[in-house]
This record gives C-alpha cells, sequence and structure tokens, in this order.
C-alpha cells in the first residue's frame, strides 16, 4: 500500500491507508475553502502556492499521529489545515525575504506580483489559521502561539548570525530546529493531542516532530546543492545565491580554516563570500560543492537526526502507524541521497 504523499510513503495497511489519505483530501478541501475571500485577488494570491502543490509532509504527520488515538476526532483534519496554512506563509514571506524567482515550480508570488502582495499574502494565510485555530481550544492556540515564536526566533537569529564565540554550526543548528523543527513538532503533538492520544504519546511524537523536522531541514540544505531544479521545486543554489551558509557551507569553512584546510577548500569559501549573481560563478560554486566533502558531511548530519528521531519513536505500541513514521525517517534520508 502506498500513500499519495512526500516520497511515496508505504503504509503496508489498509484501513491506516484509507484513513490517512481521506485526511489529507480533506485536508486539501481545507486548504481551499481556508484560502476563498470576497475579494478575488485576494484569492488567487491566497491559493497560488495552495495549488501549486507540495509534499504536505506537516498535516501527513498529523494525520500518522492521530492513529494512536481517534483518527476520525472531529479537531485532527482542522489542526492539519492549520499546520499547512501556517508553513504556507512562511513561504510567502521567505520567497521576500530570499527573492526567489521560484517555489514549488512555479513563479514565486513575489515575482508573479510584487513583494508587498506577497508579505500580505502571507500575513493573509497566517490570519485564516488563526481563525480555525481558536475553534481548537486555547490549549491549541498556546502551543501554536509558542512554536509561532520559536520560529520567528530561528528566523531573527539567522538574519542576525552567531554571536561572538558561539560555534557557527551549534548556531544554525539551533536556527533550524527554530524555523523548521518546531512547526513539525506541532503537527505531530497536533496529530496525537487532537485525537485523545495519551500525554506519553502526545509528548514522543512531539519530540519525534521536531527531530525528523531538523532532518527534513538538512535534506533541503543538501538538496539545494545537489538537485537540478525539477527535484527540489526551486532554483538550486538559492541558499548560495542569496548569501545563506546551510550547513554544507558551515562545514566547508570549518575545513578551510582547520590545520587539514587546503588551498581549493580557501578558493572555494572566496568563492562562495563573492558576488553570486552571475550565473556563470553560481554554477561554478555547486559543481565544487557537489563533489567537496562537506556535502557528505551534511548528509551524514541529516543521517544522524533521522535515526535520533526513529529512536523517539521506541515507547509507542507497534502498529503500522509506527512503522510509517519510522519510514518517514528512512524516505528523508534517501530524499539527500
Amino acid at each position: 500500500m502506498t500513500v499519495v504523499g512526500p516520497f511515496g510513503l508505504s503504509v503496508r495497511d489498509q484501513a491506516v491507508e484509507a484513513d490517512v489519505l481521506a485526511g489529507l483530501a480533506a485536508v486539501e478541501e481545507g486548504l481551499i475553502e481556508a484560502t476563498k475571500s470576497d475579494v478575488p485577488f485576494i484569492t488567487e494570491a491566497a491559493q497560488h502556492l495552495v495549488r501549486a502543490g507540495g509534499k504536505r509532509f506537516r498535516p501527513l504527520l498529523v494525520m500518522l499521529g492521530a492513529q494512536f488515538g481517534d483518527p476520525h476526532a472531529p479537531g485532527v483534519v482542522p489542526a492539519a489545515v492549520v499546520v499547512e496554512l501556517t508553513h504556507l506563509a512562511t513561504l510567502y514571506h521567505d520567497d521576500v525575504m530570499d527573492e526567489a524567482d521560484v517555489r514549488r515550480g512555479v513563479p514565486s508570488a513575489n515575482a508573479n506580483w510584487d513583494n508587498s502582495v506577497a508579505v500580505l499574502t502571507g500575513d493573509f494565510l497566517f490570519s485564516r489559521a488563526s481563525h480555525i485555530l481558536a475553534d481548537l481550544g486555547p490549549e491549541a492556540v498556546r502551543i501554536q502561539a509558542q512554536a509561532f515564536e520559536r520560529l520567528v526566533t530561528g528566523q531573527i537569529l539567522e538574519t542576525a548570525g552567531p554571536a561572538d564565540g558561539h560555534d557557527a554550526i551549534d548556531h544554525y543548528l539551533e536556527v533550524i530546529a527554530g524555523k523548521t523543527g518546531s512547526l513539525i513538532a506541532v503537527a505531530g503533538r497536533f496529530g496525537a493531542m487532537m485525537s485523545g492520544a495519551d500525554e506519553r504519546t502526545v509528548s514522543v511524537l512531539t519530540q519525534y516532530g521536531e527531530r525528523i523536522g531538523v532532518a527534513f531541514q538538512l535534506a533541503d540544505d543538501v538538496l539545494d546543492i545537489a538537485s537540478d531544479e525539477h527535484e527540489s521545486g526551486k532554483t538550486p543554489g538559492t541558499d548560495l545565491r542569496e548569501g545563506i551558509a546551510t550547513l554544507p557551507v558551515l562545514y566547508l569553512r570549518a575545513r578551510a580554516a582547520s590545520p587539514e584546510g587546503t588551498r581549493e577548500d580557501r578558493e572555494l569559501c572566496a568563492l562562495l563570500e563573492g558576488d553570486l549573481g552571475d550565473d556563470g560563478r553560481l554554477d561554478e560554486a555547486l559543481a565544487a560543492l557537489r563533489v567537496h566533502p562537506a556535502l557528505e558531511q551534511a548528509r551524514r548530519a541529516t543521517v544522524r537526526y533521522a535515526d535520533e528521531a526513529r529512536e523517539m519513536l521506541a515507547p509507542l505500541p507497534d502498529n503500522p502507524a509506527k512503522t510509517a513514521l519510522a519510514g518517514l525517517c528512512t524516505a528523508v534520508v534517501d530524499r539527500a541521497g
């Protein structure tokens, strides 16, 4: 049995597969409904990325987490919609900050319209997520607010850079735990919580979500360098061009500054620190990084976090949902090559 979701995840149970597929279909309907406005232009802009598709990784995690309680509980689908709307809203804002031209294989909102429209559309999606969240109760509102604070803090820390004396790699891992891990942790938590699962299960799936969220982002870091546009849905080297030092770059810099660093390492660092607005220079940087040991080092870090996520599942009862969650760990690693 195969769920139509991220990475073709396999769910070896017909009933669970049916539940997850039905839940994801309901989430799609909920996303379309939540992005409608009386103003046609707002609807068009708000549905731009919804209709472009996406992996729906966070809703899938909600649905699998709900399998440890009542997967048909009324709060499960709305919670998944909230998490995905929040994620989509951050993409609109990210594309403005990154000046990205492509998102999910289509022109980004800021490229299609302008930065103001992209920012305001992201705000619109946040407001719609909050409206749905209010019906899920004060505890859900508090959880989402805390996660959103961590998400924004992570973005600010990324913009500010590491403080003096703070290891750049540790700082980066802290950033992505906030930017990415926090919301994916909420997906696991909401799935268990809304289904009425016990507190231990809620805690386990929250911690699992945090770790697989970091692994998911590290896989994205690798893909930004190693993949072509068809695979990643965005222009390769986007982070490099914007001067964002992802984990492979940080490993390269650490190596170049060490006694083992070579002249080639230092030359590649200099290339990355220069103007990569030129396509030729960007292609040169990508080609060099694709064969550099730093990229494999980043892949190993992805494996480490995915393994930690899998280990977190140990206290849960053995069932098809647990097997699928473990399979997600493998799929995230496979995604990074």
